[in-house]
């Protein structure tokens, strides 16, 4: 697998550099993630594009030396162009051979459950992890043996204002891929046309979770995976509200 570099490497560390500037980023707990070994790192979406999960991955390329292979969305395979950028970033778009590479050499795999669903919302539903029962990222992490470490913080739904379910609306009117069409206000105007309101924004990062690699766990078996889905979504979540000072379950 060739290693990840280049102008797409070398422009995602300056505009995410720059946006951790803007936003005053800072991770809380960031140990676990800098322990020998590979992990998958299960996060919030975001709105719209979980920019502070790729901020985090510059201040773990600063640490580690490479970016999270992130899991990006399987529509930029049919982009034109949008190959070379994948590959430049180090990021796969399934399970192949590129991934178990990347897990040989004990790096880390970076994803998000929720995925544009979750990050192209309303304001009316901001901070609350909605996975449904996916659990594609649970059996990758049974298939490599990776410990799951959960991720989650504030700021990340406040830099824009988000004005419709841009899921249900890409749906009604055709996107391709199941893409969303999303419309939210920034600082400056209209997404993706305008600059995010200049939030702080805060990551705290959970310690490892193994129970998916306990002896006899059954990854065959539905209700063992969605107990061990529920106790990693209700990880994030706590994140997000202890990171907000909230209560647990407590709704906006």
């Amino acid at each position: 697998m060739k290693r990840a570099g280049g102008l797409p490497l070398a422009a995602w560390l300056g505009a995410f550099g720059w946006l951790r500037r803007y936003h005053r980023y800072e991770v809380v707990n960031l140990e676990p993630l800098l322990r020998p070994g590979a992990k998958l790192i299960v996060g919030y979406h975001g709105r719209p594009l979980a920019v502070d999960l790729c901020m985090l991955t510059v201040t773990l390329h600063e640490h580690l030396g490479y970016l999270p292979h992130g899991v990006a969305h399987g529509a930029f395979d049919r982009i034109p162009g949008m190959r070379a950028v994948v590959d430049g970033l180090g990021f796969v778009t399934g399970d192949d051979p590129r991934l178990a590479e990347a897990v040989a050499r004990g790096e880390h795999v970076l994803l998000q459950p929720g995925g544009t669903r979750e990050g192209c919302r309303s304001f009316r539903h901001r901070y609350r992890v909605s996975w449904g029962e996916r659990l594609g990222y649970l059996r990758l992490a049974v298939r490599y043996r990776l410990p799951i470490v959960p991720v989650g913080g504030s700021g990340m739904d406040d830099a824009y204002v988000g004005l419709n379910d841009g899921y249900a609306l890409g749906r009604r009117v055709g996107m391709p891929s199941r893409m969303p069409l999303w419309l939210g206000l920034g600082a400056t105007g209209v997404w993706p046309l305008s600059l995010p309101f200049p939030v702080k924004m805060t990551q705290w990062v959970g310690e490892p979770l193994t129970r998916h690699l306990e002896p006899g766990f059954d990854a065959d078996d539905r209700e063992s995976m969605l107990g061990a889905h529920q106790e990693v979504a209700g990880a994030v979540q706590a994140l997000l509200d202890r990171a907000r000072g909230r209560r647990p379950g407590t709704m906006d």
